[in-house]
């Protein structure tokens, strides 16, 4: 159950953590609603080959965005986004025989990162440790008084800079996929304005400016002079976020360099957050 950090662990009565059911700011969802995401999250029904099991969890994404956007719940602000490139841009390339090089590994990565996605939910909806990027993105949910734009992107944050590069570890992936990769990251990327567009009908949040900080780099220089960590984003800027994020799945890969991997990913994903926290506060994206 996700819940708001109080300052030296004492609680007021009036401060109690929100239940499930309303830890998102939207309406309550019912107890079937909530039952329903707790099922439809449960990896462990899931069965078939490498395809069969990714159409299985995308169509288990696209349930549980209806779900949480019906009731406006803010646990569905990335996942409004998520569902869209899912349909439109990943899935047809998933569907595509020609689209990769290397098919299984192209199938077995996105199925990989779609089910860590589902695993956390589980955890969030059903009881359970969410990893601590996530726990990031729900207890943002949760705070009505933070923006909306906010919070989607902690959730692209956690999706991409660190679910991805363990599902890149978890495929095996070698060098010889980077192409497939990019090719299924450029398609998340590629449908930007329908993602600013549909989370602003849906939400009415305006994702654009931290998107467009995300995935291209705006607004870096707001960064200087505002006590941040900017080095690992300016690394990320000048060498390409894609290409780290599957270099660091590569190194995961690696005993000799993989707790510094560990570390580097938690230091990126630290970082970014920071940055989207600055940038918020300036007002300048």
């Amino acid at each position: 159950m996700t819940c708001a950090t109080v300052a030296f662990g004492i609680a007021p009565a009036a401060a109690e953590a929100p239940s499930v059911a309303t830890a998102g700011c939207g309406s309550p969802l019912s107890d079937r609603e909530v039952g329903a995401i707790a099922a439809l999250s449960d990896t462990s029904t899931l069965s078939g080959t490498p395809m069969q099991r990714l159409t299985d969890v995308i169509e288990r994404h696209h349930r549980i965005t209806d779900i949480l956007v019906q009731h406006r719940d803010r646990r569905g602000l990335f996942l409004i986004g998520l569902d869209l490139s899912e349909q439109q841009a990943v899935m047809p390339l998933q569907r595509d025989p020609a689209a990769f090089a290397h098919p299984g590994y192209a199938h077995e990565v996105s199925l990989q990162l779609a089910r860590r996605l589902l695993v956390s939910f589980h955890r969030e909806f059903a009881g359970g440790t969410v990893e601590p990027h996530w726990a990031q993105y729900f207890s943002l949910a949760a705070d009505c008084g933070i923006s909306g734009a906010r919070v989607a992107m902690a959730g692209y944050n956690a999706h991409l800079t660190v679910d991805l590069a363990y599902s890149v570890a978890a495929a095996g992936a070698r060098p010889e996929d980077a192409g497939d990769h990019f090719e299924i990251v450029d398609a998340i990327a590629g449908q930007g304005f329908p993602i600013v567009d549909r989370t602003k009908a849906a939400y009415g949040v305006d994702i654009g400016p931290l998107w467009r900080f995300y995935f291209l780099g705006e607004g870096l220089d707001s960064l200087v002079g505002q006590g941040v960590a900017t080095g690992p984003m300016l690394r990320a800027a000048d060498d390409g976020y894609n290409v780290i994020v599957f270099g660091n799945g590569l190194a995961l890969q690696n005993p000799a360099v993989h707790d510094a991997t560990v570390e580097e990913i938690r230091t990126l994903h630290r970082s970014t957050e920071t940055a989207f926290d600055v940038l918020t506060r300036l007002g300048r994206l």
